[in-house]
């Protein structure tokens, strides 16, 4: 897509200019010597600046519980205000109360159904009418299914496609002038999509007869990397976090019938815990992450490399 120059002034916001001795960018702003312009590009790089996130705009779908409450806790704790949609408005107040007291940011509950393009049309218009930009959507909401091969029920393939695969697309879409009023080249806006590890590796052994969801998976990473290639010119970048287990109700009956397994397959011997969504989450929705666009971070303790289960000496991490 071939931008205007207006178009570009304003997602640049200013005229870059070069310093090769520092290797680096300074956009907007001359410096004086090399000496002051060495120092801001130090002090750029310290962490507080570079995970920053106080004071942006996020939507979570899936807020209110599992991962993606993981997730608007994090950004809450960290100073973004965050708003959480689901269907259940009551699970909804009762998370937003729980994550503003944490602060410094604010959690808002907004309840939607994600099932229908009405329903994302519903959830977008509430926040248009509240905000004017959306510095960070994280696709979340998902459901999934398990049942024999042979059996697996046409209405359930349809239910899980839906939630995880076209309401990202169509909530993307819906949210796209928020999105773009927030972002620039130089801190686009975020689409952070919740992907699988079971859309990289469908492993029968330890996620049986989910072909749905792991199919589900697979194309939300494949959506990430065609929106990316549509939308990072425009200000806004996407990524996807393909995660492996994590203690959500969604996984409780799987962790239940075989947590220990699904534990050992990682070299790490233990499951998803909430800095391990956390950190990837702030890393993608600050400025260490906005030069990242279309990738697919594998957030699963090494399992992907793990050699075969059989063979493998049980290590459960248990502190």
């Amino acid at each position: 897509m071939r931008l205007s120059s207006r178009r570009q002034r304003r997602l640049l916001g200013c005229k870059c200019t070069f310093d090769y001795h520092v290797l680096s960018y300074s956009f907007g702003e001359k410096q004086s010597t090399k000496k002051s312009k060495e120092k801001k590009n130090f002090m750029s790089l310290h962490r507080s600046k570079l995970f920053d996130v106080a004071g942006k705009t996020a939507l979570v779908t899936g807020g209110g519980k599992g991962i993606g409450k993981m997730i608007s806790q994090a950004l809450v704790q960290n100073g973004a205000n965050v708003y959480i949609c689901s269907r259940k408005e009551s699970l909804l107040t009762a998370t937003a109360s729980e994550l503003n007291t944490l602060g410094p940011g604010r959690c808002f509950p907004l309840a939607g159904d994600l099932s229908t393009l009405a329903g994302i049309q519903g959830l977008t218009t509430q926040l248009k009418a509240r905000e004017k930009h959306l510095h960070i959507l994280v696709n979340n909401s998902g459901c999934t299914w398990g049942a024999p091969l042979e059996s697996y029920p046409d209405q359930a393939w349809d239910k899980v496609m839906t939630l995880n695969v076209k309401s990202v697309f169509q909530l993307t879409v819906e949210a796209l002038p928020l999105l773009e009023a927030a972002g620039t080249l130089r801190d686009p806006a975020r689409v952070i999509n919740i992907g699988s590890v079971t859309g990289l590796a469908a492993n029968a052994g330890l996620w049986p007869e989910m072909y749905a969801y792991t199919t589900s998976k697979a194309a939300v990473h494949h959506l990430t990397q065609s929106l990316a290639s549509k939308l990072t010119a425009r200000g806004i970048t996407v990524n996807a976090v393909a995660c492996g287990a994590f203690a959500t109700q969604m996984m409780a009956q799987t962790l239940a019938e075989r947590g220990e397994v699904i534990a050992n397959a990682s070299p790490l011997g233990r499951i998803g815990e909430p800095s391990d969504i956390a950190g990837a989450v702030l890393f993608l929705a600050s400025q260490a992450g906005s030069w990242m666009s279309g990738t697919v971070i594998p957030l699963e303790g090494g399992s992907l490399v793990s050699p075969s289960l059989p063979n493998v000496k049980k290590r459960i991490v248990t502190e």
